[in-house]
């Protein structure tokens, strides 16, 4: 009887892709996996003596920890990186928001190019083409040298998947401010200090919600931002700054805008910063008030 060896990651040997690389960094990011019980071959004996294989072998079966997606049975939309991201919230290592999260800001673009389903558009460089320059460049290169290459690769996965996990965290944490930013403020929001925002925002019925602007500190000052008329829309206004600000910087734009205090406005009219939260305010007067009449 083959015995399976704990905490060990198979999947093919060759040029590698994304899917089975961030797969292997989900593993190790979640403690199932260790970095030196890694191997990369087509050997069946040696696979069958992993605790997990990927992206090789032909069987997609979470119960006995095998998820290719190469046989012809499987028809579903998954690579290896989406069925082991459905398997870490199936076995609860995650839960369903992080699983979302995961999903919608990486996997499933991972899954999308290596199962075809993505467009290439030219000059777009994602998460899967960084993936692939770290493959090396010749062709005939010896199987030693790959495999330190996907080593490198991994690490470089898990240090990204690290920072997007603690970046949503950060986001979480914020979430109560904007929900109760929310409930006080009806046509500006106010908050502060600088927080993400925008997402939170459209997840609990921004869309809906009559806010026009936002005013928070940035960086040296404070800032007026316009709100995206929905979240699928975020580089659109619901209402414009003043067309005669675009562009305009300090004393151009106080002279403009007659607001002393003055940093910038962004020529797409969607920002302006100024010094100081009382002249974010000012600002905002003047916009409210063109807008109304």
């Amino acid at each position: 009887m083959n015995t399976k060896q704990p905490r060990s990651f198979g999947t093919h040997n060759g040029t590698f892709h994304a899917d089975e690389v961030t797969a292997c960094a989900l593993l190790r990011i979640y403690d199932l996996i260790d970095e030196d019980k890694v191997i990369r071959t087509r050997d069946p004996h040696l696979l069958n003596q992993c605790e997990y294989v990927c992206d090789v072998g032909a069987i997609y079966d979470p119960s006995c920890k095998r998820f290719d997606h190469h046989q012809l049975s499987y028809t579903g939309p998954l690579s290896s990186a989406g069925m082991i991201l459905l398997y870490l919230q199936e076995t609860r290592h995650i839960d369903s928001d992080t699983y979302s999260f995961l999903h919608n800001s990486l996997v499933r673009g991972v899954d999308a190019h290596d199962t075809g389903k993505e467009l290439h558009a030219q000059g777009v460089c994602t998460f899967s083409h960084i993936i692939s320059n770290f493959t090396p460049i010749a062709y005939d290169a010896l199987k030693a040298k790959q495999d330190a290459a996907f080593k490198e690769a991994v690490c470089f996965a898990i240090r990204h998947i690290r920072r997007l996990l603690e970046r949503h965290s950060y986001a979480l944490s914020c979430r109560e401010t904007v929900v109760e930013a929310m409930a006080q403020y009806k046509e500006c929001l106010f908050f502060e200090k600088p927080i993400p925002w925008v997402d939170i925002f459209f997840e609990n019925d921004g869309e809906h919600h009559p806010a026009q602007f936002i005013i928070m500190p940035a960086d040296s000052g404070w800032k007026l931002r316009a709100i995206p008329p929905r979240a699928s829309e975020k580089m659109k206004v619901r209402t414009p700054l003043p067309k005669e600000w675009a562009g305009l910087i300090e004393k151009e734009l106080e002279e403009k805008s007659g607001i002393k205090g003055a940093i910038f406005c962004h020529k797409g009219l969607f920002i302006s910063v100024w010094k100081t939260k009382d002249a974010a305010i000012e600002a905002l007067e003047r916009v409210v008030k063109r807008s109304r009449s």
